[in-house]
């Protein structure tokens, strides 16, 4: 049985189709990088992954298990945007992400002892050690992104869901994101899902490599037709089709 698979998915806002037919099934602790133009349901499936939002049709699986409801912390997100508070210090942030597992959502005594020596641990594999009691404003953007997936990881997801998380960062600090990020995928063997609009960062990074697009298209009206996954690549051997999307794209011309 795979892992994760999406059967069947359609998704609307209103009375505008955003995906539709969306089918994929996805083995444990495999990387599937998402690819496709701007308005193409990317970042949709990845909520719906996520179970922030539901589908209009069709159901998500996460090991067998019946649909979710809601977020939970068998999944783990990192966005663009650094998503961290800035309220608290870097250790202080890690420790957070697994507080959110616990009744309270803090730790108290011993138990506060024995995270803080965790999130420390995490840190370190993070890069981030010695920056431990700064505060996110005194880190630089790529510093801040690498907290903030430490900050996921230490909720221990299954699934860690990744929205352009390397967009905002110059060439250089992108590059060394990506070999901090294999070196994680490679510790943890969990699975990953990744939006990118770099077409080369998704195969460099994937296994997968899912492209969004719209199967036919009305030029009278665009945005009558949902977007759905067109081609299905696997970037483990040489970008050849993983799987084959049986729908041919067409276009709709006016009368």
């Amino acid at each position: 049985m795979s892992f994760v698979t999406a059967t069947n998915i359609f998704q609307s806002y209103g009375p505008r189709p955003i995906l539709e037919r969306v089918n994929v099934s996805v083995e444990k602790g495999e990387f599937i990088s998402i690819v496709g133009a701007s308005g193409c349901g990317k970042s949709t499936f990845l909520r719906l992954l996520l179970a922030q939002e539901t589908p209009t049709r069709g159901e998500i699986r996460i090991d067998g298990a019946d649909p979710a409801q809601e977020p939970g912390l068998d999944r783990g997100v990192v966005f663009q945007k650094y998503s961290v508070f800035p309220h608290l210090t870097v250790v202080e942030n890690v420790i957070a992400g697994e507080a959110f597992r616990t009744k309270w959502g803090r730790f108290f005594g011993a138990e506060r002892h024995a995270a803080h020596d965790r999130a420390m641990e995490v840190l370190t594999r993070c890069g981030l050690d010695h920056m431990a009691r700064a505060y996110p404003a005194a880190l630089s953007g790529g510093m801040q992104q690498r907290l903030a997936i430490g900050q996921a990881l230490a909720a221990k997801p299954r699934i860690l869901l990744l929205d352009e998380p390397f967009g905002a960062l110059d060439p250089g600090t992108r590059l060394s994101m990506h070999d901090f990020l294999m070196d994680l995928r490679a510790e943890t063997g969990m699975t990953v899902f990744m939006v990118t609009h770099d077409l080369e960062e998704g195969f460099k990074l994937g296994d997968r490599v899912l492209v969004f697009d719209k199967p036919r298209w009305d030029l009278t009206n665009p945005d009558i037709i949902g977007a759905t996954i067109t081609y299905d690549f696997d970037a483990r051997n040489g970008g050849i089709p993983y799987q084959t999307i049986e729908e041919e794209t067409h276009v709709l011309q006016p009368a």
